[in-house]
């Protein structure tokens, strides 16, 4: 089955009209997209967008044997003028199948939002999946056989592709490609990026992909260490990582500060933010949750892990740092880094990079800033990938 993608911009395509955001004014060239729509062997159209016929003549193909044209959610903007020769597009009612004389079947998703999603089967057998913007797939059944391709608002609804990959509808083989980009997402090496990350890809319009070929997608990174400074971003990166992922569990090394309100709000705060089937687990023992199997674990932080592991060993009182602490504290790090090495899960830490500040005044500031620098050190070096994050960019150091 070959699909053509003649657009895979969001709806109001990238560069929006007369937006001034730096994203748009950026978006040129193999950046700029238009509004997403997908041509499937030359017999299949998936949404009719506004200079469809063109899109497709640039691309190299024509809609001239297009047997069925569909549409998967509701036109927001001025009627789309159907090209002379296409038949009228139409939606399929939610669970029924649709069977085309070219021999393709055509299966409608019901969705959380407005809008159809659509299955589509080829004359070869492959099968592949288009969602529209903002809709995630409602009461999905378990399968056993994934999808080839799946093409989807990665970047907007990274629920939906967790869920998909909860009930084995997306597996490890399978071609995620992201569609409807819009502004909210820096384009080029950025994108691809965060893509990467989540096991997606995205492609220029009018690319030709076959459906079932195998693509190098970069795997995700099972261990990944994201740095930075104070309100960079640093959280929200790591969390950004994991969010089309299902099951995650959060471990929150700072604890619940009973009577601190301004704490508690940091916390209410990172909690509305991350997704509703993530479980919270407060806890500064990590070496048994990397030794077991499970979910993928969003660690957060390494920082305040130190802090725990410092006042255990009393690193804060020299003669009690000379007399044992700091040997102590070395064998505790051993034995986490350790377990980071040998770990079977998928693992995003976050820790603050406090190198760069001001030099504390006291002895066991420095003492904590210096520790907390070889405990960054010797974490990356057991990971895949790792981030610094500086003003809510992200910068790979590694991966």
């Amino acid at each position: 089955m070959e699909l053509t993608l003649l657009g895979t911009g969001a709806p109001a395509g990238l560069p929006r009209p007369d937006c001034p955001c730096a994203v748009c004014a950026s978006a040129l060239g193999p950046d700029a997209r238009a509004a997403t729509s997908l041509l499937v062997d030359g017999a299949l159209l998936l949404d009719l967008t506004p200079g469809a016929a063109f899109a497709a003549a640039r691309a190299g193909r024509s809609l001239g044997g297009v047997r069925q044209a569909l549409l998967s959610h509701p036109h927001d903007g001025p009627a789309v003028e159907v090209p002379a020769g296409l038949p009228q597009p139409g939606r399929v009612p939610d669970g029924r199948e649709l069977a085309l004389l070219t021999g393709h079947r055509v299966r409608a998703v019901a969705l959380d939002a407005p809008g159809t999603g659509y299955a589509v089967t080829g004359t070869d057998g492959q099968r592949l999946l288009y969602l529209p913007p903002g809709g995630a797939p409602a009461g999905l059944e378990a399968t056993s056989e994934p999808y080839a391709m799946v093409l989807l608002d990665v970047v907007g609804r990274p629920d939906a592709l967790a869920r998909l990959r909860e009930t084995g509808a997306v597996g490890p083989t399978t071609d995620v490609v992201a569609v409807h980009l819009d502004h909210d997402v820096p384009p080029g090496t950025e994108l691809a990026r965060r893509l990467a990350a989540a096991g997606a890809r995205a492609v220029p319009d009018g690319s030709t992909l076959e459906v079932g070929a195998y693509e190098d997608v970069p795997d995700v990174p099972r261990r990944t260490l994201v740095l930075g400074g104070a309100r960079s971003g640093k959280s929200v990166e790591a969390e950004r990582r994991l969010e089309s992922f299902p099951e995650v569990v959060y471990v929150a090394t700072g604890g619940s500060r009973n009577g601190d309100t301004e704490w508690a709000a940091r916390v209410s705060a990172h909690q509305e933010r991350r997704p509703g089937s993530w479980r919270t687990l407060e806890t500064c023992d990590l070496v048994p949750l990397l030794k077991d199997d499970g979910p993928p674990l969003l660690v957060d932080c390494l920082s305040l892990w130190l802090t725990d592991a410092m006042d255990a060993v009393g690193a804060w009182d020299d003669a009690e740092w000379a007399d044992g602490g700091e040997r102590a504290l070395r064998e505790r790090v051993r034995e986490l880094t350790e377990s980071v090495r040998a770990t079977r899960r998928t693992v995003v830490a976050v820790s603050n990079e406090v190198g760069s500040g001001i030099v504390p005044a006291t002895a066991s500031g420095r003492r904590y800033r210096d520790e907390l620098g070889r405990l960054n050190a010797a974490f990356a070096r057991e990971c895949e990938q790792v981030l610094l994050v500086v003003a809510g960019q992200a910068l790979v150091l590694r991966g």
